[in-house]
């Protein structure tokens, strides 16, 4: 079996993450109906104006932990503004403490993660980790999954993941593009620069996706390109499609 170079995305593919984001979201959502309920503001409208302020600054200036509080803040200002509420100091930082305990959380494997890169690692491909994100954040996971026994140096943090950090990856490390695959769950910053940079890729399919990452894939494959529910299915697809070359 010719060897592989497999790409794993790490939020949301190999360990949880959106879901606790959900979770302080709902809690942001509950304090400002509570202080805004006299005004008449909805959760939907709360939600919708959140998430507006939150994917500018991640357009802006890629994957930056503040991004999520401040867009706490923005909201929280926003309508007070809106509505002539006075702005307390003391909510803010409320918010702000809000918004940084997401990064707080125990670090949670998604099922099967051990018994998929075992697999792999045991049937001779070698194992890389591209991760968007801030690198002491993203170290902090690394090491509570013990992660580096897998894939060792081969670990890549980027604040921006796109096809120019994708081709940056590919060329630096002298990959082969036949034998390489990317796998995450984002559309947008995983598998459209993986198919655009001509490596296979496998969309690991979320119940509950972060509107980022929901984007229209219109690259044409010139690999591989599957859709797979969960992880315990990557190593044969894997070794089912090099079967049949």
């Amino acid at each position: 079996m010719t060897k592989q170079k497999i790409l794993f995305d790490l939020d949301d593919t190999l360990i949880y993450c959106n879901k606790y984001f959900y979770h302080v979201i709902d809690r942001f959502v509950d304090s400002m109906t509570m202080w805004f309920g006299g005004y008449g503001l909805t959760e939907a409208v709360i939600r919708e104006k959140q998430t507006e302020i939150d994917l500018a600054g991640v357009h802006a200036e890629g994957f930056k932990s503040d991004h999520f509080p401040e867009s706490f803040i923005g909201t929280y200002r926003y309508f007070a503004s809106l509505y002539g509420r006075a702005l307390s100091p003391v909510e803010e930082d409320f918010l702000w403490k809000l918004g940084r305990s997401v990064y707080e959380h125990q670090v949670e494997p998604y099922p099967h993660m051990e018994e998929t890169l075992d697999a792999l690692a045991t049937s001779g491909h070698e194992l890389h980790l591209y991760t968007g994100g801030e690198l002491l954040i993203q170290e902090r996971k690394i090491k509570a999954m013990q992660l580096e026994r897998y894939f060792e140096n081969r670990i890549y943090v980027r604040s921006h993941k796109n096809i120019e950090a994708m081709e940056d990856i590919i060329a630096t490390g002298g990959f082969d593009r036949t034998s390489t695959w990317m796998i995450g769950n984002s559309i947008r910053t995983d598998i459209v620069p993986a198919l655009t940079a001509g490596i296979h890729a496998i969309h690991m399919k979320s119940d509950s996706e972060w509107v980022f990452n929901i984007v229209g894939i219109e690259v044409e494959p010139k690999g591989a390109f599957f859709t797979l529910q969960a992880l315990k299915e990557v190593p044969d697809t894997i070794h089912g499609y090099l079967g049949r070359m």
